[in-house]
């Protein structure tokens, strides 16, 4: 199962209650939101990192509307076709406010499997949510290049929308565990941005090969969303257009009473090849 390991000298970390302590003396206090901070990185304890209050916001409110449920019905069945029979320990790489970790561990232990599941994050925004969604989650503030879970003790690595580490994912993996990573395809959301931008652009084609790992399964979902404009704005919202459009841009939006998009999501199911790419 995915144990926490300090990130100071990577020795295990033990749930003491209020916090995470390792036997090299090493502590770390539980923050009352539901997770622990094991980012090091330099201003880490101070600085914003990842998502912010009203973006994560935004996400939770668009998510429990279900306008994303064909991407996690897709995910959901990834995992349960590929995840180890018996024990499944599963790690979100990039968990943001947690729904589709909760999803996926809860499905898991429909399915029969013994599960513990943990969410590593950059925003501790996003973490509080995912434990207001599911305090079961082991939740951890860290970067994914970095992850603070200990070496083949992951059956399923998932990486949904999030950057992607093939060394630290292989890494984390057992001998049989799979990674799953969901994508956007070069058409999503355009719709969204031709409401937005004069010259709306394609996303780029997503790559496909990651080292020390085989490409097993990929399945593509594309629909269409119909939104009113409270849903619209909090698509917008969720995604890093918003932060990256000047207020003219974003007011084109907020003035639309409806919206029609695709979307547009690629699933790819990878079996680890190797503990050390390359």
């Amino acid at each position: 199962m995915p144990g926490l390991i300090c990130p100071v000298c990577s020795k295990p970390l033990f749930d003491c209650g209020a916090s995470y302590k390792c036997p090299g003396g090493h502590c770390f206090d539980k923050a009352r939101k539901g997770y622990v901070n094991l980012n090091l990185a330099s201003g880490a304890r101070s600085k914003r990192h990842g998502d912010d209050a009203v973006m994560v916001a935004s996400r939770s409110e668009f998510l429990d509307r279900g306008f994303y449920s064909p991407l996690l019905s897709e995910i959901i069945s990834a995992a349960l076709r590929h995840a180890p029979a018996g024990s499944a320990g599963l790690l979100d790489a990039g968990c943001g406010e947690g729904y589709y970790t909760a999803a996926v561990a809860a499905a898991l232990r429909d399915s029969g499997r013994d599960v513990s599941a943990v969410g590593v994050d950059l925003s501790r925004a996003a973490l509080a949510a995912a434990h207001r969604r599911d305090p079961s989650l082991v939740l951890a503030a860290a970067s994914a290049k970095r992850l603070p879970v200990a070496d083949s003790s992951c059956g399923i690595v998932l990486s949904v929308f999030a950057p992607v580490f093939p060394e630290e994912f292989a890494r984390v993996l057992r001998p049989g565990g799979v990674l799953i990573r969901a994508v956007p395809l070069e058409r999503h959301l355009f719709g969204l941005k031709a409401a937005v931008y004069d010259e709306p652009y394609l996303n780029p084609p997503p790559g496909v090969e990651l080292a020390g790992f085989e490409l097993t399964e990929r399945a593509d979902v594309e629909y269409t969303l119909s939104l009113d404009g409270e849903e619209a704005a909090a698509l917008f919202k969720m995604t890093p257009y918003y932060y990256k459009t000047g207020r003219a841009d974003q007011e084109k939006l907020g003035k639309l009473p409806s919206l029609t998009t695709e979307a547009a999501f690629g699933v790819f199911t990878y079996a680890r090849t190797s503990s050390v790419p390359g």
